[in-house]
């Protein structure tokens, strides 16, 4: 590699870095031809698939200039940065390299704006097609949908890549006018709009007419900045959940706002971005796809906010106490769900064992459910008392007391009760 290129490459992936929204789940992509890579066994960044797999991914962007100015990025058209510009044969010249050399699995394609949507759309279409039907390259490859491209430029980029994205950026319209006031939601709605009718559309042709390509197989998804803006959790989680319900989205990040510059638009914040935060909205995230939960059972007028000491399933738990005990050799699996500490593994175990007999604690735990949490919610054959004799203050003590959450120790290891 080039001095010239491996200093772009420095710059690019770096500037790549706040971009969370890399997953490489979903995608069918297989080998064919005997060409290289295989997107179906992979999905350079670390991400994991919905089965648990790590993959590394050639996560860049194919320039950090840009025609935007918003407060919160890096690449913002004010700020005072070394820029930088892959060219398309760098780009697919470094993606097939490092593929051949087992440093990645993927390929992670996002740009800054330059010139206008189009022109830069029309840059990463052409590198998905030279790695696709000039390399013969059949791995992974995940691409930036550009606001205001047309829809000619995504509708021939996604019969390429295996996932598409396009970040809303800021939870609220008011929240990104304030920061980005040269951009809109709506900006994000129609492409991301057009996407699912073109993945609906091509689905249903693959069904009479086998030779129609896939089109975006693993789906899109979106990102939100988490922190720059004073939106509340509920904001934020009613957001996603109208996106993931508009628009069939296979995942919605949260990223948590890392300080680039003194504006005081801005909060101030340490050097560190709120992870505890961003990890309540994933858990939330997670209740609402797998756990059968409606955003306003977690989030409401009454409880905007999540709770930082607990994790948000527990919090509901703890605030709908009439819906507890319940037997845990009678109850449905969804109401096995929404036990704490029953994930969704131990529940389709519990609803199998229990076909051969009664359960109790030591078959629960040898099952794999945390008993001490869970213990507080189910009863079972031997259960040693009832619920009713502890309020949910109570229980949420005794959770704290026995909790080992790295996220709520002090320096001198104390437990932290908010």
């Amino acid at each position: 590699m080039s001095e010239r290129l491996r200093k772009k490459l420095n710059i690019l992936a770096d500037a790549a870095k706040y971009d969370v929204s890399c997953s490489s789940s979903g995608s069918d992509r297989k080998n064919t031809n005997k060409g290289v890579g295989n997107g179906h066994q992979s999905g350079i960044c670390h991400t994991y698939t919905e089965d648990g797999r790590c993959v590394s991914l050639l996560k860049i962007l194919l320039t950090n200039h840009c025609i935007f100015d918003c407060a919160y990025c890096v690449s913002r058209r004010s700020n005072d940065i070394e820029r930088a510009a892959f060219t398309v044969d760098e780009v697919v010249e470094l993606t097939m390299n490092f593929y051949r050399r087992n440093y990645i699995e993927g390929l992670f394609l996002s740009s800054g704006i330059f010139k206008n949507a189009d022109f830069t759309m029309e840059r990463l279409l052409r590198v998905v097609k030279k790695l696709r039907l000039e390399e013969n390259y059949n791995g992974y490859i995940h691409l930036k949908t550009i606001p205001g491209a047309s829809d000619e430029l995504i509708t021939e980029a996604g019969l390429y890549a295996d996932r598409m994205s396009i970040n809303l950026e800021m939870p609220t319209e008011t929240g990104l006018k304030l920061l980005a006031p040269e951009k809109s939601h709506q900006d994000v709605i129609k492409p991301l709009g057009f996407v699912k009718n073109q993945i609906i559309q091509f689905k249903e042709e693959k069904k009479l007419i086998k030779s129609v390509p896939k089109f975006v197989p693993a789906g899109q998804s979106t990102q939100m900045v988490i922190g720059a803006t004073p939106e509340t959790d509920k904001e934020i989680m009613y957001t996603a959940a109208n996106f993931y319900k508009s628009f069939s989205l296979k995942r919605v990040y949260y990223s948590g706002y890392i300080p680039i510059s003194n504006d005081s638009r801005m909060p101030v914040l340490g050097t560190q971005p709120p992870l505890l935060r961003e990890n309540r909205l994933y858990q939330t995230d997670w209740l609402m796809r797998f756990y059968g939960f409606d955003v306003q059972e977690l989030l409401n007028d009454a409880n905007p906010h999540l709770d930082t000491d607990i994790d948000p399933k527990l919090s509901w738990a703890l605030r709908n106490m009439h819906h507890f005990p319940i037997d845990i050799n009678t109850a449905d699996y969804n109401t096995i769900l929404r036990v704490p500490g029953i994930g969704v593994g131990s529940a389709k175990k519990i609803v199998q064992a229990r076909k051969f007999g009664k359960l109790y604690i030591h078959q629960l735990k040898k099952i794999g459910i945390a008993y001490n949490r869970a213990k507080h919610f189910i009863t079972c054959a031997d259960t040693p008392y009832q619920l009713k004799d502890f309020q949910g203050h109570q229980i949420k003590g005794f959770i704290l007391a026995e909790s080992q959450s790295k996220y709520l120790k002090t320096p001198n290891n104390q437990m932290l009760l908010f």
